[in-house]
C-alpha cells in the first residue's frame, strides 16, 4: 500500500489541496491523507501557536501514514511545502511534491495587477464576485501579526534543510501567483539536493493552483510524477 501526506498552507485549510487528493483517491488505490494545521481550518485560531507545532503535527501524521504504508509521497502547497520539504529531509519518503511553494513570498508586480483587478470589481459592484477577494478577505481579519511572524520563522528553520533532500522532486508553480513569485521555484529547483528534480509552471494559475485554470495539466502531471517506477535523468 502506498500513502499520500498533502499539507496545505499557511491560514489555510484541507480544501487548499483537496481537488488534487480526491484526484489520487480516484485514480489510486492510495491512502490519500489531508490533516488540518494546529489553529488552521475555515475558522482560524493561530494566536499564540508557533511555528514548530505545525512542523510536530505534520510528523505525527507522516508517522502514522508509515505504519500502515510501504511507499509514501508527500504533496505540499505554500507553507506546506515547506513543511514537506523539512519532511522529505528527514524521513524516508519516496517523492515530493511542492506547489507554490513559499520560500520567497509576495510577488509585487502580480499583487498589484490583482489589486488593481480588485478595485475595478469594486466600482462595478461585482467585488462579491472576485473569487481572490473573497478568498482572502477572511484571512487578512483573522490572522493575528505574531502568526505571520512565525510563517517567516518556519521559512527560515526549513531553508538549511533543503540541501538534504535526495528523493525526486517536482517542484510546480503557477505564473500568475501574487503570494509567490516564480524566483521561489528557481530557488528550490537550485538548491535541492536531489539529483532528480522537475519544475512545471503553469501559465493560467494564481497562488492556488489547485483550483485554478490548470488543475487538470496539474493532475495528470503530478500523478505521472507520483507513479513513475523508473527514474530518468530529469535534469
Amino acid at each position: 500500500m502506498s500513502g499520500c501526506l498533502c499539507i496545505h498552507g499557511f491560514t489555510g485549510a484541507p480544501y487548499e489541496v483537496e481537488p488534487l487528493a480526491e484526484y489520487l483517491r480516484h485514480q489510486t488505490n492510495w491512502d490519500i491523507r489531508v490533516p488540518t494545521l494546529p489553529g488552521h481550518g475555515e475558522i482560524l485560531s493561530l494566536s499564540g501557536v508557533r511555528y514548530e507545532e505545525w512542523i510536530e503535527y505534520a510528523e505525527q501524521e507522516l508517522q502514522r501514514l508509515m505504519k500502515t504504508s510501504n511507499d509514501i509521497y508527500v504533496i505540499g502547497f505554500s507553507m506546506g511545502g515547506l513543511i514537506a520539504s523539512y519532511l522529505a529531509a528527514n524521513y524516508p519518503i519516496k517523492k515530493l511534491v511542492l506547489l507554490s511553494a513559499a520560500i520567497y513570498y509576495v510577488n509585487p508586480a502580480q499583487m498589484l495587477a490583482d489589486i488593481k483587478e480588485m478595485i475595478r470589481d469594486g466600482v462595478k459592484g461585482n467585488l462579491k464576485e472576485n473569487e481572490l477577494f473573497q478568498r482572502y478577505k477572511k484571512k487578512m481579519t483573522e490572522t493575528p501579526i505574531r502568526a505571520t511572524f512565525q510563517f517567516r520563522k518556519l521559512v527560515r528553520f526549513v531553508k538549511p534543510f533543503l540541501k538534504d533532500i535526495k528523493v525526486p522532486t517536482l517542484i510546480v508553480q503557477g505564473e500568475l501567483d501574487g503570494i509567490v513569485p516564480v524566483k521561489s521555484a528557481h530557488y528550490l529547483y537550485n538548491v535541492i539536493g536531489s539529483s532528480h528534480k522537475e519544475l512545471l509552471f503553469l501559465p493560467n494559475s494564481k497562488h492556488h493552483i489547485c483550483h485554478g485554470d490548470d488543475f487538470a495539466v496539474l493532475a495528470e502531471r503530478v500523478e505521472k510524477f507520483l507513479r513513475k517506477q523508473k527514474i530518468e535523468n530529469l535534469v
